[in-house]
């Protein structure tokens, strides 16, 4: 009995395998992977003392960075006019009524910055305003 290999014949690589370990790892990672909501917003909340609020209710976050920017709901608007203001408040405001107000400013944010957030929530008719911090470090 003469065994011959044939030469000229190529070696076959069945890549199926190696595709389904692949997806799976794949799978595996989506799966274990969490993910937390990380704001492009770069503030440092001033420190207070004080509880987390447990209301569920539409919410409208302006958030002021250090310059006096102004975000809300984390869209920018183009200046820091307060008729820009009122107007972003009132397009997200749109149909609900007595929405939630944070106003998130950076520990270092102009005074006025604020003032003027809070100014434009009033006259566009917003009463139920909130300021975000953070927890005291020490405590």
């Amino acid at each position: 009995m003469m065994l011959r290999h044939d030469r000229n014949k190529e070696p076959e690589l069945n890549l199926t395998p190696l595709i389904d370990v692949v997806f799976l790892l794949l799978i595996f990672f989506m799966v274990s992977t969490t993910f937390e909501k990380e704001s492009e917003i770069n503030i440092e909340l001033p420190e207070a003392a004080g509880e987390k609020s447990q209301e569920e209710r539409f919410t409208i976050e302006i958030t002021i960075d250090g310059e006096g920017h102004y975000f809300v709901n984390e869209k920018r608007i183009r200046d820091k006019q307060l008729p820009t203001l009122k107007t972003a408040l009132r397009e997200t405001r749109a149909d609900h009524q007595d929405p939630k107000l944070i106003i998130s400013a950076d520990k270092n944010t102009p005074h006025q910055a604020v003032i003027r957030a809070m100014d434009a929530a009033r006259q566009v008719g917003m009463v139920n305003l909130t300021f975000a911090t953070r927890q005291e470090s020490g405590k």
